[in-house]
């Protein structure tokens, strides 16, 4: 099994005209992904071509377009910042199962309004899913990559990854490959203040999968998202997690990397969050070339 997207997911790439979004698209198409539309306003009609893939996708000028005539049931967004908001609204309001906006830099209020539609059930008639945005995206190995990450250093296995930094979810993932516990599924959630999917949601997901014995939690400094996980974790999960943290050595006040990671009022801060998950049970590795071995331990 895996969690969110496997070899059947059928996928609109939103942006697929723009530079990002062409090789990105062609990447995941190269790697096996079953993209079969793109969405562009007012380039409807053309045909996507991918130069390393070879493959092909017909482009529509809206969403809607696109789920109708192709049966997509997930959208990857490459939209630019001061329209990605409603790019995912757009995917939204065309019942689209699941949204993965890869864009970074979406203003707050931009997102704020998004997740007051997404809250909403008379809105969010079909309970659409978002992950990210500002994130690496999702894969399941050998079967399907949605996102921005090198599809060659993932490998089937047990591990469930979810994680708030791209980079750290690559580490990981290398790791686990190269320790040959391999992955189930790997999801960056993004490290904005406001994003869509949360880690509660992806622990609940690997909870319920089978296949996942064991999870990597990457998290950050700022907000209260590793302490709502691991009182969650403490309560409802049975398996082992490993954490790690990054942003020990951040002063207070200055972001870091990403626009959520901000230690304001002397919370969000490491050291709170490193001993919220140690109470739960994770196992929170000490530097991140530990992650993948502090996992393996616990699995042994």
């Amino acid at each position: 099994m895996s969690i969110l997207v496997n070899k059947d997911t059928r996928v609109v790439v939103q942006g697929i005209t723009g530079s990002a979004g062409s090789f990105h698209a062609d990447m995941c198409m190269d790697y096996g992904t079953q993209i079969v539309a793109g969405a562009t306003p007012g380039k409807g009609g053309q045909t996507f071509k991918g130069e390393t893939s070879g493959k092909t996708a017909p482009v529509f000028d809206t969403v809607e377009g696109a789920v109708k005539e192709t049966g997509a049931d997930c959208s990857l967004i490459f939209v630019p910042p001061p329209f990605a908001a409603d790019a995912i609204l757009e995917a939204v309001a065309a019942k689209v199962p699941l949204i993965i906006a890869i864009t970074e830099g979406i203003p707050v209020a931009d997102m704020l309004r998004v997740r007051s539609v997404l809250d909403n059930p008379s809105l969010n008639t079909a309970g659409s899913r978002l992950i990210g945005p500002n994130c690496p995206g999702v894969i399941t190995p050998d079967e399907c990559k949605l996102g921005i990450m090198p599809g060659h250093i993932h490998q089937r296995g047990k591990v469930g990854v979810v994680s708030k930094s791209g980079t750290l979810t690559y580490e990981a993932v290398g790791q686990l490959t190269a320790l040959g516990l391999g992955q189930t599924t790997a999801i960056g959630i993004g490290g904005d203040p406001v994003n869509g999917t949360d880690f509660i949601d992806v622990l609940q997901m690997f909870k319920d999968d089978d296949e996942t014995e064991g999870v990597i939690l990457i998290g950050e400094i700022g907000g209260s998202a590793e302490e709502n996980a691991a009182a969650w974790i403490a309560e409802n999960f049975n398996k082992p997690v490993a954490g790690f943290i990054a942003g020990t050595t951040a002063p207070p006040g200055k972001r870091m990397g990403h626009a959520g990671a901000v230690i304001s009022g002397g919370k969000g801060t490491a050291e709170a969050k490193i001993e919220a998950l140690t109470k739960a049970g994770v196992k929170v590795a000490p530097t991140p070339s530990d992650m993948g071995t502090t996992i393996q331990s616990m699995l042994s």
